[in-house]
């Protein structure tokens, strides 16, 4: 792999290579579109690649019902993975940073997503409602720390060679905007950063370059060792992770899998704080 990210004249090159494997990680609007890259397999983070036990939406699998999707979804051990969604880069990271909490580095996320591969002129096909082909091979080898819980965040807080940066909108950080979410408050945990995903995009929808990016971490986070993301669910967080990753600051991050959907819901009743 040429690194976390390809772009689409990478994939285009490649697409009908033996051992890659194309994985569709669309939620909301996007799931279910009715094309898709051709060969694309869905990694249906809304369906099997979320643990519907859990209180919170678009929790983490445990490790047996993860490779049993991803064998589901003809991926094995050797495979190169390529995700993408239909938002440009949106929900395709967080199945990237999955593939990775699970021990798999053979995966990269597809710049600019779909809207970025139909505005090169590159071939769609009409999308399946599941993958029927051969099973895989893979199978998780969890790495701790790379995915937390509220108490890993609640001492990051108090950690000051760490920060923890919320990747959604600065209304919904300041507390000015509603959540989408019914029964959430409002705000953010005293002490997080707000960097809105979308400022890791350029005007054309790819991530901006890795100079860039790591001159917005820094300006927000100086030179703290240790990163922690969240958003709403754990999906946007990790275009943050990603953008870390680009900018060479990887090696210590991780994505709290709760997000605000845990830390914001009233009971239990953890800290928040507004812009008012």
């Amino acid at each position: 792999m040429p690194g976390p990210l390809v772009g689409v004249d990478w994939l285009a090159g490649r697409l009908r290579s033996s051992g890659l494997v194309v994985l569709d990680a669309s939620v909301g609007a996007h799931r279910g579109a009715d094309h898709r890259i051709p060969g694309a397999r869905p990694f249906d983070l809304d369906g099997a690649l979320s643990d519907h036990d859990a209180p919170a939406p678009h929790t983490m699998p445990g490790p047996a019902a993860f490779t049993e999707a991803m064998r589901a979804l003809g991926v094995d051990a050797t495979s190169t993975v390529v995700v993408y969604d239909g938002a440009g880069v949106y929900s395709g990271p967080r199945a990237w940073w999955m593939l990775r909490a699970m021990g798999f580095d053979r995966a990269a996320v597809l710049d600019g997503g779909l809207p970025a591969w139909t505005a090169a002129g590159l071939p769609v096909e009409p999308a399946a409602p599941a993958y029927d082909g051969p099973r895989g091979s893979f199978t998780a080898r969890p790495r701790p720390g790379l995915l937390v819980d509220a108490a890993d965040v609640t001492a990051a807080l108090a950690d000051p060679a760490a920060a923890v940066l919320d990747a959604r909108t600065r209304g919904r950080f300041d507390g000015t905007e509603p959540e989408p979410r019914p029964g959430l408050r409002g705000g953010h945990m005293p002490g997080a950063l707000n960097l809105p995903f979308g400022e890791l995009l350029g005007p054309d929808g790819l991530m901006r370059p890795a100079d860039e990016l790591r001159d917005t971490f820094r300006a927000l986070t100086g030179q703290r060792e240790r990163l922690y993301f969240s958003c709403g669910s754990g999906v946007t967080a990790c275009v943050l992770a990603l953008g870390a990753e680009l900018a060479g600051l990887g090696g210590r991050t991780a994505v709290y899998d709760g997000s605000w959907s845990e830390w914001g819901h009233p009971s239990p009743t953890r800290p928040v704080t507004t812009a008012t």
